[in-house]
């Protein structure tokens, strides 16, 4: 494999990582704070629905963002009623929102565009276009050091840095605010926060609302960064491997964009390896590589991860001492 080869996947592994990372981050919000989220997958197809819905009417790619926030938020307030205020079953609950989603995605895209569940194609202009970074043609000529800065760290769009970004002002967040160390706190023993005067329901309504916004930014990026368009269930499990890589990162900022990394290379190696045959091999099914990812997950998870303690209170609703 040559120099631009590895070039070309590292930068897919950027773009198809972005999605997993916001999602892990998302995650690790909310089940820091004692809340399991299996609805990441649903808040993310909600939002890439909502995302390509309003670029096909109104053209514009902040408006399409602003609607996939809510839409996004808006299944975010539903699982936290359903487990925090009600106190139901995290799973239950978030799997309910996976089935909804789902749904009322593929109801509405029928109703609305009439094309089988999908939305018109997004023209350049209602979409999140690649931004250039400065001095990335006046440096191409470096050798080594240009190629990846022109190839590999500009030429993405403004959530893919967005959702980058995020991973230091997360571990800032969690680990050097008084907001971070509630959250941890009532994710751990919510009893002895709710001693010290701090509202337990109110820290984890926030905490599950923060991830409702960014699986909001990963369903937008999705429909209107990464693609054109949304089509039924886009997401393809991308929220499950997200909570893998969170699991496997053992609930750390930066650990996560690792684990998302790789997820992302895995993906980004599976659609390379399609129609290439392999030495001793032939041609391998399509099936097969499309499956890749998901198959190195399990046996990532399964062999290397080690030990993984959740915080906890986890999935475990909280009820007030009288």
């Amino acid at each position: 494999m040559d120099f631009l080869s590895l070039l070309q996947i590292l930068d897919s592994t950027v773009r198809l990582s972005t999605p997993l990372l916001l999602a892990a981050l998302a995650g690790l919000y909310s089940e820091r704070s004692g809340v399991f989220d299996i609805g990441l997958e649903g808040k993310m197809l909600g939002g890439a629905f909502a995302a390509a819905a309003a670029a096909v009417i109104f053209g514009n790619p902040w408006i399409a963002l602003l609607f996939a926030l809510l839409t996004s938020l808006g299944l975010g307030v539903v699982h936290a009623f359903a487990s925090i205020t009600v106190k139901g079953n995290q799973i239950v609950s978030g799997v309910a929102i996976n089935f909804i989603a789902a749904g009322l995605t593929a109801l509405l895209g029928q109703s609305w565009f009439g094309q089988g569940g999908r939305t018109p194609q997004i023209g350049q202009e209602a979409r999140f276009n690649p931004v250039e970074l400065p001095g990335s043609e006046a440096l191409s000529g470096i050798p080594l050091l240009g190629p990846i800065y022109r190839d590999l760290i500009s030429g993405h769009n403004v959530i893919v840095y967005f959702a980058f970004l995020m991973v230091p002002a997360t571990w800032w967040v969690i680990f050097r605010t008084r907001f971070g160390l509630r959250l941890r706190a009532v994710g751990e023993n919510p009893a002895a926060v709710d001693t010290a005067g701090i509202n337990v329901v109110w820290a984890r309504y926030r905490a599950v609302m923060i991830c409702g916004l960014l699986c909001g930014f990963a369903g937008a990026y999705l429909s209107i960064g990464l693609s054109a368009g949304f089509v039924q269930n886009m997401t393809a499990g991308k929220g499950f491997i997200a909570l893998a890589a969170l699991i496997f990162a053992k609930w750390r900022p930066l650990n996560a964009m690792w684990a998302c990394l790789l997820f992302g290379f895995l993906d980004a190696v599976a659609i390379r390896l399609q129609g290439v045959p392999l030495p001793l091999v032939g041609a391998v099914p399509v099936q097969f590589i499309q499956a890749l990812p998901y198959i190195l997950t399990v046996v990532l998870l399964a062999g290397f991860i080690g030990k993984a303690v959740p915080p906890k209170a986890g999935g475990v609703p909280y009820t007030k001492e009288r």
